[in-house]
Protein backbone atom coordinates (compact mmCIF):
# COMPACT_ATOMS: atom_id res chain seq x y z
CA UNK A 1 0.00 0.00 0.00
CA UNK A 2 2.89 2.39 0.90
CA UNK A 3 3.78 2.01 -2.89
CA UNK A 4 0.55 3.41 -4.01
CA UNK A 5 0.63 6.20 -1.49
CA UNK A 6 4.07 7.12 -2.87
CA UNK A 7 3.11 7.16 -6.88
CA UNK A 8 0.47 9.58 -5.96
CA UNK A 9 2.23 11.62 -4.00
CA UNK A 10 4.59 11.82 -6.32
CA UNK A 11 1.96 12.03 -9.41
CA UNK A 12 0.18 14.89 -7.07
CA UNK A 13 3.79 16.50 -7.11
CA UNK A 14 4.09 16.70 -10.46
CA UNK A 15 7.33 14.56 -10.42
CA UNK A 16 7.84 11.09 -12.57
CA UNK A 17 6.48 8.27 -11.41
CA UNK A 18 9.82 5.64 -11.91
CA UNK A 19 11.73 3.38 -9.76
CA UNK A 20 14.57 5.76 -8.16
CA UNK A 21 11.72 8.43 -7.28
CA UNK A 22 9.65 5.45 -5.67
CA UNK A 23 12.46 3.90 -3.74
CA UNK A 24 13.05 7.41 -2.78
CA UNK A 25 9.49 8.25 -1.49
CA UNK A 26 9.16 4.73 0.79
CA UNK A 27 12.49 4.99 2.73
CA UNK A 28 11.88 8.42 3.49
CA UNK A 29 8.62 6.81 4.93
CA UNK A 30 10.83 4.63 7.05
CA UNK A 31 9.47 1.09 5.13
CA UNK A 32 11.67 -0.85 3.66
CA UNK A 33 12.12 -1.32 -0.09
CA UNK A 34 10.91 -4.13 -2.07
CA UNK A 35 12.48 -3.94 -5.62
CA UNK A 36 10.09 -6.21 -7.36
CA UNK A 37 7.81 -4.34 -5.92
CA UNK A 38 8.76 -1.19 -7.37
CA UNK A 39 9.01 -2.21 -10.64
CA UNK A 40 5.75 -4.19 -10.50
CA UNK A 41 3.74 -1.11 -9.68
CA UNK A 42 5.98 1.48 -12.26
CA UNK A 43 5.15 -1.68 -15.03
CA UNK A 44 1.65 -1.16 -14.28
CA UNK A 45 1.08 2.17 -14.08
CA UNK A 46 2.99 2.49 -17.69
CA UNK A 47 -0.13 3.06 -19.35
CA UNK A 48 -2.41 4.46 -16.79
CA UNK A 49 -3.67 8.25 -16.63
CA UNK A 50 -3.35 8.37 -12.95
CA UNK A 51 -5.82 11.62 -12.93
CA UNK A 52 -8.34 9.52 -14.56
CA UNK A 53 -8.09 6.82 -12.35
CA UNK A 54 -8.16 9.32 -8.92
CA UNK A 55 -11.68 10.76 -10.99
CA UNK A 56 -13.32 7.57 -11.44
CA UNK A 57 -12.59 6.09 -7.75
CA UNK A 58 -14.84 8.16 -6.10
CA UNK A 59 -17.21 8.14 -8.16
CA UNK A 60 -17.52 4.10 -8.36
CA UNK A 61 -17.62 3.98 -4.21
CA UNK A 62 -20.18 6.56 -3.88
CA UNK A 63 -22.29 5.11 -6.47
CA UNK A 64 -21.53 1.39 -4.38
CA UNK A 65 -22.67 3.03 -1.18
CA UNK A 66 -26.50 3.86 -1.47
CA UNK A 67 -26.87 0.44 -2.70
CA UNK A 68 -25.26 -1.23 -0.33
CA UNK A 69 -27.36 1.01 2.21
CA UNK A 70 -30.44 0.03 0.62
CA UNK A 71 -29.81 -3.78 0.75
CA UNK A 72 -28.99 -3.28 4.27
CA UNK A 73 -31.99 -1.78 5.22
CA UNK A 74 -34.36 -4.19 2.71
CA UNK A 75 -33.91 -7.03 5.15
CA UNK A 76 -33.64 -4.85 8.17
CA UNK A 77 -37.19 -3.56 7.05
CA UNK A 78 -38.61 -7.24 6.45
CA UNK A 79 -37.70 -8.66 9.91
CA UNK A 80 -39.72 -6.09 12.07
CA UNK A 81 -42.42 -6.46 9.71
CA UNK A 82 -42.66 -10.46 10.64
CA UNK A 83 -41.67 -9.79 14.43
CA UNK A 84 -44.95 -8.29 15.29
CA UNK A 85 -46.82 -11.38 13.73
CA UNK A 86 -44.87 -13.54 16.06
CA UNK A 87 -46.21 -11.72 18.70
CA UNK A 88 -49.62 -11.39 17.83
CA UNK A 89 -49.53 -15.49 17.21
CA UNK A 90 -47.85 -16.20 20.48
CA UNK A 91 -50.50 -13.91 22.55
CA UNK A 92 -52.99 -16.45 20.45
CA UNK A 93 -51.51 -18.63 21.59
CA UNK A 94 -51.08 -17.84 25.23
CA UNK A 95 -54.98 -16.64 25.44
CA UNK A 96 -55.80 -20.17 24.36
CA UNK A 97 -53.96 -21.65 26.80
CA UNK A 98 -56.07 -18.92 29.35
CA UNK A 99 -59.14 -18.72 27.63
Amino acid sequence: MEYVYAALLLHKLDKEVNEANLSSVVKASGAEVNEAQVKSLVAALADVDINEAVKAAPVAVAAAAPAAEAASDAPAKEEKKEEPKNEEAAMEGLSSLFG
